[in-house]
């Protein structure tokens, strides 16, 4: 098992973008907001920081690290803090690894994104195909805007992303057994010009290989 809640962090991809262009007039919601991202920003490169919800009544577990994404399907989100982990996703594989444990698990991109958020903005689709969205009263000097997952079984309940001054700077992931995860994003360079093995992962020697 991978320590890090990797799909919680999978869902996360859908707010890696914190810097957007100007929205207009008829735009200034939060929807109006998450639509220009998705129109705008091409690729992106930042840190995050990430609060799960602890097991068995412990404390919250926080993670950090950075990321970074090409549109479409491309993504690298690297834990370094408590515990060196790694998502990769080149375009049509997802490979998650576990350093400390010197374990790789594999998936079809497709199939492991599924009906997530991740679906929609790093590829080309409209996000009214699969989700509800509406726009939240402000809360916490934020615009928000809400996602709710059309398909019964998509693993979540809701997705809520605030907003500042067009910017998505926070997002809240709940999910189907009312537990929520909250992210912060920072340090966001737009547009970024990413290396082209930024989304290429090699098996580590020795590796646990597991093809799901």
């Amino acid at each position: 098992m991978l320590r890090v809640r990797f799909q919680m962090a999978l869902l996360a991809v859908t707010a890696l973008v914190l810097v957007s262009p100007p929205v207009s007039a008829q735009e200034s919601g939060a929807i109006g907001q998450l639509r220009s991202f998705m129109t705008t920003t091409p690729s992106a490169r930042g840190d995050f920081e990430q609060i799960s919800p602890g097991r068995g009544g412990r404390d919250n577990e926080v993670s950090s690290g950075s990321f970074a994404f090409m549109r479409p399907g491309k993504f690298r989100w690297e834990v370094r803090k408590p515990f060196e982990q790694l998502m990769v996703a080149d375009g049509k594989q997802l490979f998650f690894y576990d350093r400390d444990l010197n374990q790789v698990v594999v998936k079809k991109l497709g199939e492991a994104l599924g009906q997530t958020p991740a679906a929609v903005l790093f590829g080309s689709g409209d996000p009214e195909r699969s989700f509800a969205l509406r726009d939240l009263p402000d809360r916490d000097g934020l615009a928000w805007a809400e996602l709710i997952p059309k398909a019964h079984d998509a693993g979540l309940n809701r997705i809520a992303i605030g907003f500042r001054n067009g910017l998505p700077v926070q997002l809240e992931v709940l999910d189907a057994f009312d537990r929520t995860t909250w992210f912060t994003f920072t340090a966001l360079v737009p547009s970024a010009k990413l290396a082209p093995d930024t989304f290429r992962f090699a098996i580590p020697p020795g590796a646990d290989v597991l093809h799901q």
